[in-house]
């Protein structure tokens, strides 16, 4: 799965929804802020995690880092990261392009209350150099995920 697999999603359930894609990489929030002129706030990183044998998804603000005891108050275990290749594996998507759309198979997603503060966030599209801009509420309700309130904002 790629940026075609993110393009397929998005023309079934969301068609005015446009894949952004830059000459640079934007692998990292602060390579797909400098790309797309943001905040590096605004980019919605997507980190993949197990939940005991599950691979999740927790979407969450470029400028948030899990709170480790929020997490294991809502999910009752601390967040343990995907190897690589996992990550790969369960979203057909790799390490840089990871994001909610086109998955290779199911998977829960978790959406942090940390990107509510923005109008418009911009979570990667499938490659190290695409992206997307979506409302939070929209990017919840296309990917189906929960709200969570898992993270920290810098201080």
């Amino acid at each position: 799965m790629t940026m075609q697999a993110v393009r397929e999603f998005l023309l079934h359930h969301a068609p005015d929804i446009e894949v952004v894609e830059k000459p640079v990489s934007t692998a990292t929030v602060a390579e797909a802020a400098a790309a797309h002129g943001v905040a590096p706030a605004q980019i919605a990183k997507t980190l993949s995690l197990w939940l005991g044998p599950q691979a999740v998804l927790l979407v969450l603000a470029g400028d948030a880092r899990i709170d480790n005891r929020k997490f294991k108050d809502r999910f009752g275990s601390k967040p343990k990261m995907l190897a690589a290749d996992e990550v790969e594996q369960w979203t057909g998507h790799a390490v840089g392009g990871v994001c909610p759309f086109g998955l290779s198979r199911a998977l829960p997603v978790y959406a942090d209350v940390s990107l509510q503060r923005f109008a418009q966030v911009l979570p990667a599209a499938g490659s190290t150099r695409s992206a997307l801009r979506i409302e939070p509420r929209r990017l919840a309700e296309l990917t189906r995920a929960q709200w969570v309130d898992v993270a920290a904002l810098p201080a």
